[in-house]
């Protein structure tokens, strides 16, 4: 495989000036690094590692020359850009990303609510897993994943935020600890630090303390089925309270902005 075809857009190859599979006109394929070109105004993080990274969890599947360059379709960049957006609007983990675009809730078809309807939009809130498949990452996986700085993810530990896992004297991650590292790289951007992270830890602690005094003895009992139905009430009463929360905020984020 020619690995340095990838490193930027390049001088067009036979293949670029295919027509689409259908054999009609159409957009030629891009390459990784016009695609990078294309979407960096939208999302200034992108960049062609990164893309390597989604493909290698089985998130995009452009097709190759015969050379090794990687040959991006229409289909294929508005599926990154879905994937780039529920990343850093929704703050979705790859698994459930992975997981959404399999039932095809996060296609850009989907985006848009029906008049009559529910939205879409709603559905996917409505994804908020308590039960973690037990995917565990390195300090370095986790960097490399969301280039965060190493002294950030250290301050987190320090105000209690996430806590990593020891094993064999490496500390492991899970989901939610990376996708919490992502968020508060995004905010370190803006001069947020770890201290100033402790509004938001309380303020999830006293939420998740109200919905366990809802359901406590459902999930105390010792009939299995009603144990589960009671984590999966867990998981609907937790995306109901996380996007109240985020009305909450928008209103009065508009009364800021007024």
């Amino acid at each position: 495989m020619n690995v340095g075809a990838d490193t930027g857009a390049g001088p067009a190859t036979p293949a670029e000036t295919r027509v689409g599979g259908n054999g009609g006109p159409g957009p030629k394929p891009l390459t990784i690094g016009a695609v990078v070109k294309q979407l960096e105004r939208e999302f200034p993080d992108i960049s062609i590692s990164k893309i390597r990274y989604l493909e290698d969890q089985k998130l995009l599947s452009p097709r190759r020359t015969a050379g090794g360059y990687r040959l991006y379709t229409a289909p294929d960049v508005q599926r990154l850009r879905t994937i780039l957006r529920l990343q850093r609007d929704e703050f979705l983990p790859l698994r459930v990303i992975r997981q959404e675009l399999a039932a095809g809730r996060a296609e850009p078809d989907a985006v848009s609510a029906p008049r009559n309807g529910p939205d879409p939009r709603a559905v996917r809130r409505a994804s908020v897993a308590v039960r973690g498949d037990g995917a565990l990452y390195t300090l370095r996986e986790v960097l490399d994943d969301t280039a965060a700085d190493a002294k950030l993810v250290r301050e987190l530990e320090d105000f209690g935020v996430i806590k990593g896992e020891q094993r064999d004297g490496e500390t492991y991650y899970d989901d939610t600890d990376r996708e919490i590292v992502r968020a508060v790289a995004e905010l370190a951007r803006f001069g947020v630090g770890g201290r100033n992270l402790r509004v938001f830890r309380t303020s999830a602690d006293r939420e998740a303390a109200l919905l366990e005094q809802i359901l406590a003895p459902s999930l105390r009992s010792r009939n299995p089925e009603r144990r589960k139905e009671a984590v999966e009430a867990l998981e609907n009463l937790a995306a109901i309270a996380s996007h109240l929360k985020y009305l909450l905020l928008v209103r009065d984020l508009r009364k800021i902005t007024s």
